[in-house]
């Protein structure tokens, strides 16, 4: 039998076979998803790299406030505003996230050629490893390069911590490159498009890399390096808890190598449910603007946004993507923040009315969730509602939106897995409730047999 007509006719075995009431969940006390119904995950470590704020103690009680991000004890809103249209951030950000505290002018002019050095890849990788094999799934295709770039690294299983913060910042600064020749390499063999590859600069920032790397003419406005700048230093870390830092935490502790630890965690960002949401939010627009063409119809817009929230419109699942976040009620810190870089891009754009109809869903969009959905927790915008429409200005592809994630994230990863190997001995092992009922084994033959007249 083919094995796609095999798959199809076990599909209902499947689930009859691994179907699992919902309210068991509820009897048993078990957190889906490792979270509680408000949103609050459940305790699995202790760590000194970041801070998550959603709420506050109120007369003895708990209550939503708005959201906070803090970096090392800092605070990522007022970091992100200092560095806002004068300076680029991501590098500071990142050597403070991996050694805990904000650099000296020296510091940081070291830690920044230290990388620029280690902006390039092994001889003929991009031809013989990237060229070559060609995915439209550009995040496999980082995934691939990660896992192959260990052949080249002689010291691939120590783990000290020298070791592990030299794999940590060369991949770091290879990753723009994995990223955008992935991509070169997919726009030129799939769509037959003029094939360029552009070496990065060592003098320059990630996010002015980026650019140059992804652009014929490797040009671009300094109010554009400094919006994806600050992109990236909104993405590059959230917490212990978030999927593909908490996948970083559990590969670690296994006493698995950089490689693999790096490849599980971008497995498990590039889904829709983590770093693939803006992607979503793009595919919404479009849908949006294609059934609500007057976008100053307040009416008409609203009635959409029901009807997608009823399940009755885009991709039916009921869903206004980028609203509402896991941790976040009142807000989004990154989203508050992020805001102001949007709305100056889109100026520089001359796109002020599609920014208008952003920040009327985002207002619009709490208000029909509340009435249509029992929440329990306020909704509000995340990052990922305004992200993917920066890179959609910045000309960026969607097939890099998670990659670009990636290339900030990576810091956050490493800082993680550095803490995770200093302090942690015991491999991440938590339980799962059977529900299994024991039965009787009988042997092949009694099963099989065949029974006479």
């Amino acid at each position: 039998m083919d094995v796609k007509e095999f798959a199809r006719n076990y599909e209902s075995v499947c689930r009859a076979a691994d179907n699992v009431d919902v309210n068991l969940y509820d009897e048993f006390g078990v957190k889906r998803g490792l979270r509680d119904k408000n949103g609050k995950g459940v305790l699995t470590g202790v760590t000194n790299i970041s801070k998550i704020v959603s709420s506050k103690i109120v007369d003895g009680r708990e209550v939503p406030c708005d959201g906070q991000l803090w970096y090392r004890g800092y605070n990522v809103i007022e970091m992100v505003q200092d560095f806002g249209f004068k300076r680029f951030g991501f590098e500071e950000v990142s050597y403070l996230l991996l050694f805990g505290d904000l650099p000296t002018e020296k510091q940081l002019k070291t830690f920044k050629e230290t990388l620029g050095s280690l902006r390039t890849l092994p001889t003929n990788f991009t031809r013989d490893v990237i060229m070559k094999a060609p995915s439209h799934d550009i995040m496999n295709s980082m995934t691939k390069s990660v896992l192959t770039l260990q052949a080249y690294d002689d010291n691939i299983s120590d783990l000290s911590i020298p070791n592990v913060l030299e794999q940590c910042m060369r991949l770091i600064s290879e990753f723009p490159m994995l990223a955008v020749y992935g991509y070169c390499a997919y726009n030129h063999y799939e769509r037959d498009e003029s094939m360029y590859i552009h070496f990065p600069d060592p003098s320059i920032s990630t996010a002015e890399n980026i650019l140059r790397l992804l652009r014929p003419d490797k040009k671009y406005s300094e109010l554009e390096a400094q919006v994806l700048d600050a992109a990236l230093v909104l993405h590059a870390e959230h917490g212990g808890g978030n999927n593909s830092t908490f996948t970083t935490r559990v590969v670690s502790s296994a006493g698995s190598d950089t490689y693999s630890v790096i490849a599980a965690a971008l497995s498990s960002l590039k889904g829709p449910k983590h770093g693939g949401a803006n992607i979503k939010v793009m595919q919404m627009m479009d849908d949006i603007r294609a059934h609500v063409p007057d976008q100053n119809d307040d009416a008409k817009l609203r009635d959409y946004l029901a009807k997608i929230v009823d399940k009755q419109a885009f991709d039916r699942a009921g869903l206004i993507y980028g609203m509402g976040h896991a941790i976040y009620s009142i807000s989004d810190p990154r989203a508050r923040v992020f805001r102001k870089f949007v709305e100056k891009l889109a100026t520089e754009k001359h796109l002020e009315e599609e920014f208008e109809l952003y920040e009327k869903i985002e207002r619009m969009a709490p208000e029909i969730i509340a009435e249509k959905r029992k929440i329990y927790k306020g909704v509000s915008a995340n990052v990922d509602f305004y992200s993917g429409f920066v890179y959609n200005m910045l000309g960026i592809p969607t097939e890099l939106y998670t990659p670009i994630f990636a290339i900030a994230r990576i810091v956050g990863w490493s800082a993680h897995r550095i803490e995770e190997l200093i302090n942690v001995d015991k491999i991440i092992r938590p339980a799962y409730r059977s529900i299994m009922e024991e039965r009787t084994y009988t042997s092949y033959e009694s099963r099989n047999a065949v029974t006479s007249d």
